[in-house]
């Protein structure tokens, strides 16, 4: 089993896949295809039925999107608790990384993951401001009902869904309750992830389209992000 990613400082999609990979101790080969240089967006397309990572390739099968590797891997290890094996938890832990999937799109486009970065007061509050409201009562909901440390009380899915968003936080000190900065803490706190950011911080690519400088241009220009 492969998993074919990009830069892990900057694509947040290919973080969450591998989160789960490395989290639960699936045995997986690596193959990081940049953002960058020669030729970078043949070589994705010639790796991806979608020309987008991440992909996950296991003999003869390529699935290129997160969540559907997600639910392959959680039916390939039943035993592993990728979704919390309560049936109603399950369900909860879906939902929420089916908003994340497909919401969030205001704190997701002014607040472009980047972790080697430290941007103080980069991110207009305003923007935001409604996505971090719904993040605030997502997180608390799940929290005071689990007990935390994460979303579910142990790791899981959705937590590897929801873990680029903590970077976000950390990186743009965006405002956040005592609740999410424990949530924010734990994420950083996971062996998963301090592996994968320490290979994000070694990485040589800066990935001009994916840094706030130019993707603020992009929007304030209309052409969005």
């Amino acid at each position: 089993m492969k998993l074919i990613f990009a830069n892990r400082n900057y694509s947040s999609w290919s973080m969450r896949a591998w989160l789960v990979l490395r989290h639960f101790e699936i045995p997986f080969r690596e193959e990081l295809t940049p953002l960058s240089g020669e030729r970078w967006k043949e070589n994705i397309q010639a790796r991806s039925p979608t020309a987008k990572v991440p992909v996950l390739i296991d003999g003869d099968l390529a699935i290129p999107e997160t969540i559907a590797i997600i639910e392959y891997l959680a039916d390939l290890y039943p035993r592993k608790s990728i979704w919390p094996h309560d049936r109603k938890l399950r369900a909860r832990a879906r939902a929420a990384s089916a908003e994340m999937h497909s919401g969030f799109q205001a704190l997701r486009k002014a607040a472009p993951m980047n972790l080697r970065a430290s941007y103080p007061g980069r991110v207009p509050l305003d923007v935001v401001a409604d996505d971090l409201r719904r993040l605030e009562a997502l997180w608390g909901e799940l929290l005071d009902r689990s007990g935390g440390p994460y979303l579910f009380g142990d790791f899981c899915a959705a937590d590897a869904m929801f873990a680029p968003v903590a970077t976000r936080i950390r990186t743009y000190a965006l405002p956040a309750s005592d609740t999410a900065t424990t949530f924010v803490e734990a994420i950083y706190a996971l062996p998963a992830f301090q592996e994968w950011l320490a290979e994000a911080i070694k990485e040589p690519w800066i990935v001009e389209e994916d840094e706030i400088d130019n993707m603020q241009g992009r929007i304030g220009a209309g052409e969005g992000a």
